[in-house]
C-alpha cells in the first residue's frame, strides 16, 4: 500500500473526507484565498466560516453619535434619534423638530462634531484598508454570514433578509467592504443571531448608502458620501456616519448600539 504524505495529497484526502461528511443538500469547499476558512453552500446561498477573529474598527469619538454627517442633516416627519446627532464641517441641521433626539444632543458644527468626523475618517480608512476579504455576490439577501471580513464586487444590495450569525460570541466582528453603493430594498432587513452585536458590525461604503421604505437595518454604516433613509426605515441598532455628504431621514428611528 502506498501512503500519501505530501501536503498536496493530504489536502486532497482532507477535502474528500469533508465532502463525505456533508449532507446531501450542502457541501464544504475550502476558500483558497484564506486557508483557515471554508465556504458552506446550502441551496445556492453561501455562508462563510472564518479562521482567526478580526479586530473591531475603532470609532473613537464617532461612537457617541447615532447620526453624523459632513454637510447637512435633514429630516422630514416624526424621526426619533437615540444618541447624539451631529454635522461637521457643515452646520445645518434641518427638521428637528419635528424630529426628536433622545439621550443625546445636537452638535451643529461644534468641536465635538469636528472630533467625531476626524475619528470617523480614521475608522473609515481602517475598515477600507483591511485585506484578504471573502468575496460576496452583488446581492446578499437570503444569506447567512459568519464573523469575518467581506467585500462586495462593486455595489451591494440586500433584497429580503440577510442574517449575521455571531456563532455564540458576543465579541465577534463583521466588516463588509462595499466599494460603491449599499442599497437595502423595500421591506428588507438585517437580522442578528448567535449573540452577534450591532456595535461590532461595520458597513464601509465607498459612495452612498440607501435604506429604502420600511427596511430594518443593524450595524454601523461608514459612508464616504451620503446616507438616505426612506419612509419608515428603521436603524434598530446602529449608526449612520457619513464623511462628506448629508444624512437624510424621513420619519425614521435610529438607535445607537449598546456600548
Amino acid at each position: 500500500m502506498r501512503i500519501l504524505t505530501s501536503p498536496h495529497a493530504l489536502s486532497v484526502v482532507a477535502a474528500i473526507a469533508m465532502l463525505a461528511g456533508c449532507s446531501s443538500g450542502s457541501a464544504i469547499v475550502p476558500n483558497v484565498s484564506n486557508p483557515q476558512s471554508s465556504m458552506h453552500t446550502t441551496m445556492g446561498r453561501i455562508a462563510y466560516t472564518v479562521g482567526p477573529a478580526i479586530k473591531r474598527v475603532p470609532l473613537g469619538a464617532a461612537a457617541k453619535f447615532a447620526v453624523l454627517a459632513g454637510s447637512t442633516v435633514t429630516n422630514s416627519g416624526p424621526t426619533i434619534v437615540t444618541g447624539d446627532l451631529g454635522v461637521s464641517p457643515g452646520t445645518a441641521v434641518v427638521g428637528f423638530p419635528p424630529g426628536i433626539v433622545r439621550r443625546g444632543s445636537i452638535h451643529a458644527g461644534d468641536g465635538a462634531a469636528a472630533q467625531a468626523k476626524q475619528d470617523l475618517t480614521v475608522a473609515y480608512n481602517d475598515a477600507a484598508g483591511r485585506i484578504n476579504p471573502h468575496m460576496l455576490p452583488s446581492d446578499i439577501g437570503g444569506m447567512t454570514l459568519k464573523p469575518g471580513l467581506y467585500r462586495a464586487p462593486v455595489s451591494l444590495a440586500i433584497t429580503g433578509n440577510v442574517t449575521l450569525d455571531g456563532k455564540g460570541d458576543s465579541d465577534s466582528v463583521f466588516i463588509i467592504q462595499v466599494p460603491s453603493k449599499l442599497t437595502v430594498s423595500v421591506n428588507s432587513s438585517v437580522t442578528l443571531i448567535g449573540r452577534a452585536r450591532a456595535r461590532n458590525i461595520y458597513w464601509q461604503v465607498g459612495t452612498s448608502a440607501t435604506l429604502k421604505k420600511a427596511s430594518v437595518f443593524k450595524g454601523n454604516i461608514l459612508a464616504h458620501a451620503s446616507i438616505s433613509l426612506g419612509t419608515g426605515a428603521r436603524v434598530a441598532d446602529g449608526r449612520l456616519l457619513a464623511r462628506t455628504g448629508a444624512v437624510t431621514m424621513l420619519g425614521n428611528t435610529v438607535t445607537e448600539p449598546d456600548p
